[in-house]
């Protein structure tokens, strides 16, 4: 079993979910070739994610990383950045740039639980 996370990702956790549903349960070929091309805006950082993982597993010295399948794939919300926004008549409304963090987990498929 191998990790990646990534942390303080500037995308809303919702829309990176989506991207997490797609790839949650395939085999890494199939995850890299979907990402690759997909019309997200957090894909890239997705590819990345999973590029990451195959080499953290092959650092821990799995011998089948063309095998992998990714097992587990959280989404969490990260720290929110907040900004103002001028409106009219003087007033100004908070703007909420959220963040996520994700966790990314790839396994053989026999020691799949």
């Amino acid at each position: 079993m191998a990790v990646a996370r990534l942390r303080n990702l500037r995308i809303a956790p919702r829309k990176a979910r989506i991207i997490a549903d797609l790839v949650r349960g395939k085999d890494v070929s199939t995850a890299i070739n979907s990402l690759r091309f997909m019309n997200k805006s957090g894909a890239r950082e997705f590819f990345k994610l999973v590029v990451s993982a195959v080499a953290n597993a092959e650092d821990q010295g799995e011998r089948a990383v063309e095998d992998l399948i990714i097992t587990r794939v959280t989404v969490d919300q990260g720290p929110t950045l907040k900004r103002w926004r001028p409106r009219a008549q003087g007033r100004g409304t908070r703007i909420q740039k959220k963040t996520s963090h994700i966790t990314l987990e790839v396994q053989p498929p026999s020691a799949e639980a």
